[in-house]
């Protein structure tokens, strides 16, 4: 079996920057754990597995597989399959089905895409354990159920500094758990990092999901829809944030590094 493969970084303007994904697009879905496999041997943040959506409700199905787990949401890999798309079918616009969040779209903006996510608001809530594990002095904390944690900083130097002890990270939570570190930024309004080492990646190059609940936040803090972020993780990755009702929009571009197949 041959199955069309690219892998793409997303949020970047040029290669060797941004978040890898691998797209692959499917006839028919394979055994989880086959999916897993592959996923694991991709070896990169996120596969995104692709089927034409038979139900109607959307132009493609979509499911996400770190090497180790399969996600809720992953936005990167999202951006990087509409990227795939809209390349290889032409169009404006991509939807896809989602198992856990909904429908999601990825459309052209200018020289890049905008992606439709869900926005995700958070509870103030004491986290000691991921404190002490992240390091540094929070000023606030959040969290969601389902897996979210965000850690509010005073300055961008703080955030840029951290060196969490990952394996104490990691016994703080789900194995999808995102701890996510956030600080008012110096070039852009806003910088993050973000680590999922009980999901096999310790610092995520740029998460999507991640600004679901960053565009809440900070749309709120700094009292206006749109705002620029910078994810500081040695790779790193510019996203545009615009909250829209109960969407979170995040602007981004994608570059296409290795097209292929896997032969399976």
């Amino acid at each position: 079996m041959k199955i069309p493969f690219a892998q793409i970084d997303a949020f970047a303007d040029r290669p060797f920057t941004g978040n890898p994904a691998a797209v692959m697009l499917l006839d028919a879905w394979l055994a989880d754990d086959v999916l897993q496999a592959i996923a694991a041997e991709n070896n990169v943040a996120e596969t995104a597995f692709l089927l034409p959506d038979a139900s109607g409700a959307s132009d493609y199905a979509l499911r996400w597989f770190t090497p180790a787990v399969e996600v809720a949401l992953c936005g990167h890999a999202t951006l990087a399959s509409g990227h795939y798309l809209l390349a290889r079918n032409g169009g404006e616009r991509v939807t896809f089905r989602t198992r856990k969040s909904g429908i999601l779209e990825v459309r052209r903006d200018g020289g890049g895409y905008a992606l439709d996510l869900p926005l995700w608001d958070m509870a103030a809530k004491a986290q000691p354990e991921t404190v002490a594990a992240l390091g540094g002095s929070p000023v606030a904390m959040f969290w969601r159920e389902g897996g979210y944690s965000l850690a509010v900083y005073a300055s961008e130097a703080e955030v840029r500094g951290l060196a969490p002890d990952f394996r104490a990270l990691a016994a703080t939570g789900a194995g999808d758990t995102l701890q996510i570190a956030t600080a008012p930024g110096s070039d852009t309004d806003i910088v993050s990092r973000v680590f999922a080492p009980g999901a096999g990646i310790d610092e995520d190059p740029v998460t999507g999901s991640a600004h679901c609940l960053l565009t809440w936040y900070w749309a709120q803090r700094l009292g206006r829809p749109r705002f620029t972020a910078y994810q500081a993780s040695p790779r790193g990755g510019h996203v545009a944030c615009a909250q829209s009702g109960d969407r979170a929009v995040l602007g981004g571009q994608c570059v296409t590094v290795i097209e292929g197949h896997f032969i399976l």
